[in-house]
């Protein structure tokens, strides 16, 4: 039969052991409580890329009907243009009637 032999530690190797069991643990729990905040912030980054992309997006569909602003403001430049011949108008005989 083989003999076993067991070694005795002592105290202060005993102690130096736990010290290392649960060192390893808060090591591990910190590494643990690390990765799950990353995860969570590339989650919440991946959302906010989400939400950027869609506003480009409707930028982009907002943009789309871009050639009608020459259009339209030759339109308005034709308003503007009666409104003054109507001032002008408005204006001669204004000081007509005031005399």
């Amino acid at each position: 039969m083989d003999a076993v032999v067991l070694v005795e530690l002592t105290s202060t190797q005993r102690n130096l052991w736990w010290g290392a069991i649960i060192g390893g643990f808060v090591v591990v729990l910190a590494v643990a409580a690390l990765l799950t905040i990353l995860v969570l912030e590339v989650h919440k980054i991946e959302l906010r890329v989400r939400l950027v992309k869609e506003t480009l997006r409707a930028a982009a569909s907002n943009t789309a009907d871009t050639t009608l602003i020459a259009e339209t403001a030759l339109g308005v430049e034709a308003v503007l243009a009666e409104g003054l011949e109507h001032h002008l108008f408005l204006g001669r005989v204004l000081d007509k009637v005031r005399m």
